[in-house]
């Protein structure tokens, strides 16, 4: 079973997206923010992460960036409510980049396509 570690401090996304990915057959676990995730990243050793952007602490473009430097090949989907921080040439290292939004097609497609 794949791993999909998801990084979020909204407690709301995490149990939507955890309903959605775990009937498609995924491990999901939770990181309720950077610093955890980089911690349970080498517990876990995920096969994918979601990462929200805008989190208290670390936000989640530097902790991109870390998590390029310990697992360059790890592919890491951002998920941010602001379109915004899709110009951000910081963003262009993850491998997906997906506008929070109730329907999760989109999500779920870019999820399928890197575990495959």
């Amino acid at each position: 079973m794949k791993k999909i570690l998801l990084v979020d401090d909204e407690d709301s996304i995490h149990l939507l997206y955890r309903e959605e990915l775990e009937d498609k057959g995924y491990e999901v676990h939770s990181a309720l923010s950077g610093e955890e995730a980089l911690i349970q990243m080498k517990i876990i050793v995920p096969d994918l992460i979601i990462l929200d952007i805008n989190m208290p602490g670390i936000n989640g473009i530097d902790v991109l960036r870390q998590i390029k430097e310990i697992n360059p090949s790890l592919p890491v989907i951002l998920s941010s409510a602001y379109q915004d921080f899709k110009q951000d040439l910081a963003t262009w290292a993850s491998d997906e980049y997906i506008v929070k939004s109730s329907n999760l097609d989109e999500l779920k497609a870019a999820v399928k396509k890197h575990l495959s």
